[in-house]
C-alpha cells in the first residue's frame, strides 16, 4: 500500500533552531532516503521551494489569471514529501518517525494513504 509522508514547514520553528540542529535535520534526510531505498519501500521524494516562489492559477469566465502564491496565508506550508510503498499503516508510521523533521518540536510528518496514482503511458 502506498502512503504519502508529508513534511510541513513552519519558518518560525525552523529559524529558532541552531545551525547545527538544522544541519542535523538536513543530513538525516540522506540517511532516511538510503534506508528506505535499501528496504525497497521508496517510490519517490520531492522537496519544494519556499512559497514565496509559487504562483496560483485561477480560471474565471474562461480566462486564466496567474497571481503570486501561496494560495492561503498560513504559518506552515508544504515543504516536501516521500512516497513510500509499504506493508501497512503501522509501517508507514514507523517510516515517518525516521524522518528527522519528526524529532523537531512543533513539526511532524503527516501520513496519508494514497487512494489513486496515475502515470502517463509510454
Amino acid at each position: 500500500m502506498q502512503f504519502l509522508l508529508i513534511m510541513h514547514m513552519n519558518p518560525r520553528i525552523w529559524d529558532a533552531l541552531t545551525e547545527e540542529e538544522r544541519k542535523e535535520v538536513m543530513d538525516g534526510h540522506g540517511a532516511f532516503i538510503e534506508a528506505v531505498t535499501e528496504s525497497g519501500e521508496m517510490v519517490g521524494t520531492t522537496g519544494l521551494s519556499d512559497p514565496a516562489t509559487s504562483s496560483v492559477v485561477r480560471v474565471r469566465a474562461g480566462v486564466p489569471a496567474v497571481t503570486d502564491g501561496p494560495y492561503l496565508e498560513s504559518k506552515e506550508y508544504l515543504a516536501g514529501y516521500y512516497l513510500v510503498d509499504c506493508a501497512s499503516r503501522e509501517r508507514a508510521h514507523e517510516l515517518a518517525a525516521m524522518i528527522p523533521d519528526a524529532r523537531v518540536d512543533g513539526l511532524g510528518i503527516e501520513v496519508r494513504p494514497v487512494v489513486f496514482s496515475g502515470t502517463p503511458e509510454s
